[in-house]
């Protein structure tokens, strides 16, 4: 249920005139790369492959032209380094996403291709990337935004060979305009989930898909969502210098100079209420019957009627307008329909949202997140045969795909397919143990299906990790 968590982020946030023109026009470049086969460790790691191939194509949604690699060699890096280089123009947005094994040492964090040989410290330096260097390069050829996105905080398999080693990884000193973020905090590890995919990216992207966003309010919420979802056994670690704002996702965030914080203090965000039902026609507000009318009669003429609220259109929205002008530019913008989408969704124009993801899906038949949030979106409206159809597309091109199993789940709940639920949340709770919609939602078909004291306990598990998951899911109906 992606779009879900997505669709309510979307909801809290203030839309104001136009972004600015400057961050709209700026050229968007990313390395992404997700190192898995490591001849040291003991197997090859599950998460960095999809990881990386997930963040790439939310990037490349998003504007950035998009270098992909996996598993390099040192020169392998070092040339996927130097294209990045290349293109960097002044003002442009570099960014660089690695997943792989990382190690500290003097005090520096160093991203390790494949074929690294460490076996003493000063090999980490000779073999790795220094994470500081490299943006520092970034910095030298003119970038204006420079940001590190690093899910490297793995237990390495070299540090059985140091005499001395610091776990984990180290504060970075980077230029000003940089935003780098720890999948997990300073000098400490996070054992691997067993998943295909990590906790880290499965949040970060949730957050990125939120238009309007702030990139700063982005990772913030990516932190604050990865600690809930962890039990506060994950929590990563932010640095920014950011001088200016910038979104992933442009929309209508006014423009505006952003106070420099080399380590914010995040608070606990409370989770986003739930999406909005149908929106309903309002009543007009009449006068009393007891109480004269505003504007009462004259020797002029009738009485003058008391204005009506006027219903504001939701193609008024700034979001929808601009995405709406980029799609008059180019009807074929999957991105922007997709988009769009979402935003329909958010506001309760269920009709439209899957207007907007039918178009979408069919420039991209292969397009599984647009799969899965028609299929969340159906499911709301109560077309669930239709939404089964879309979360089984999802699942076909993307087998164990968490965000449609737990969609799937909920379709299944509201059919009254008890045991398929419960196959469904099992499945996304193997994947992800720490996915609150799919321990609530096993607990109430499991009570559903009989099982009352298991169910309770789901329940009462979920509701302590989330609080609000009851007024959540009542927002879909379930109860």
């Amino acid at each position: 249920m992606r779009i879900r968590l997505t669709l309510i982020a979307v909801l809290a946030l203030s839309i104001a005139p136009i972004f600015p023109p400057a961050a709209l026009a700026a050229d968007r470049f990313a390395l992404v790369i997700g190192n898995a086969k490591y001849p040291d460790a003991d197997a090859p790691l599950k998460e960095p492959i999809n990881d990386s191939r997930d963040i790439a194509d939310e990037l490349k949604r998003d504007g950035f032209t998009v270098d992909v690699g996996e598993n390099l060699t040192g020169d392998g890096m070092r040339k996927a380094f130097e294209r990045l280089y290349g293109h960097i123009k002044p003002g442009s947005v570099a960014l660089i996403f690695f997943s792989g094994f990382g190690v500290q040492s003097n005090r520096q964090s160093y991203m390790i291709p494949v074929d690294a040989q460490i076996w003493t410290e000063p090999d980490v330096r000779r073999d790795g990337f220094s994470l500081e260097a490299v943006l520092s390069e970034i910095n030298n050829r003119g970038a204006g935004v420079k940001i590190a996105l690093i899910d490297a905080s793995r237990r390495n398999p070299w540090e059985r060979r140091f005499r001395s080693f610091s776990a984990g990884l180290a504060p970075v000193v980077a230029p000003n305009g940089t935003l780098v973020m720890y999948s997990a905090a300073l000098s400490s590890v996070i054992p691997d989930s067993g998943g295909d995919r990590s906790l880290f990216v499965q949040e970060l992207l949730k957050e990125i898909r939120v238009p309007d966003l702030m990139a700063e309010e982005t990772l913030n919420r990516t932190r604050v969502g990865v600690t809930r979802a962890s039990r506060s056994e994950q929590v990563p670690w932010i640095s920014s210098s950011l001088a200016e704002d910038f979104s992933f996702i442009p929309g209508a965030r006014p423009p505006g100079p952003m106070a420099t914080n080399t380590q914010p203090q995040i608070p606990d965000i409370p989770p986003p209420p739930p999406p909005p039902p149908l929106p309903k026609a309002e009543t007009p507000i009449l006068p009393p019957p007891d109480k004269p009318a505003q504007n009462p009669p004259s020797n002029d003429g009738p009485p003058t009627p008391p204005p009506q609220p006027q219903q504001p259109s939701i193609n008024d929205d700034p979001t929808i307008k601009k995405l709406t002008e980029r799609l008059a530019d180019n009807p074929d913008d999957a991105g922007a329909l997709y988009r769009r989408g979402q935003v329909y969704a958010s506001k309760g124009a269920y009709s439209l949202a899957i207007k907007d993801f039918d178009a979408s899906i069919r420039l991209n038949p292969k397009d599984v997140e647009a799969y899965n949030n028609r299929c969340w979106t159906r499911t709301v409206i109560g077309d669930l045969q239709s939404a089964l159809r879309d979360c089984n597309e999802a699942l076909r091109l993307r087998p164990n795909f968490v965000d449609a199993l737990d969609s799937r789940g909920l379709v299944n709940l509201k059919s009254g397919q008890a045991k398929n639920a419960i196959a469904d949340f099992d499945a996304a709770l193997r994947i992800n143990p720490r996915l609150t919609s799919s321990l609530y939602g096993r607990g109430l078909a499991k009570q559903r299906n009989g099982a009352v004291a298991e169910g309770e306990l789901d329940i009462a598990n979920a509701k302590a990790m989330d609080p609000n998951i009851v007024k959540e899911f009542a927002g879909y109906g379930v109860r």
